[in-house]
């Protein structure tokens, strides 16, 4: 099932808050994303129709296996684009805002080219 960027960075969210906390909950991804806690709600039960995330009946936030896949993807994508960036001399922030936007919108083929290239 295609997951839109909006997505995508919730399930990034997700990832990057259960590495730093027992539990993730929707007013983490809130003040993790600095959105209301509305629109967190609104996209955790689109996220969670598409089979991306489990809700515990404690609203305990988890990734099931095709979120966590996305997630991982995502992340790794985040991670290498922004430290690629820096190295070229961008500040750090502006580095990790272009990655972010990068890193939903390049092919799985490019990205991978670049990766080897990179690395």
């Amino acid at each position: 099932m295609h997951i839109n960027s909006s997505g995508e960075n919730y399930l990034e969210t997700i990832l990057i808050l259960s590495k730093k906390r027992p539990v993730v909950r929707s007013v983490d991804i809130a003040t993790e994303l600095d959105f209301k806690k509305p629109s967190v709600s609104v996209a955790m039960k689109k996220l969670r129709t598409s089979g991306h995330i489990t809700v515990s009946p404690e609203g305990y936030i988890n990734l099931t296996e095709s979120g966590k896949e996305i997630a991982t993807q995502i992340y790794e994508r985040h991670v290498l684009l922004s430290s690629w960036l820096e190295r070229l001399g961008v500040d750090p922030d502006i580095a990790a805002q272009d990655a972010c936007r990068i890193e939903h919108v390049i092919s799985s083929e490019s990205f991978e080219a670049l990766k080897k290239h990179i690395k």
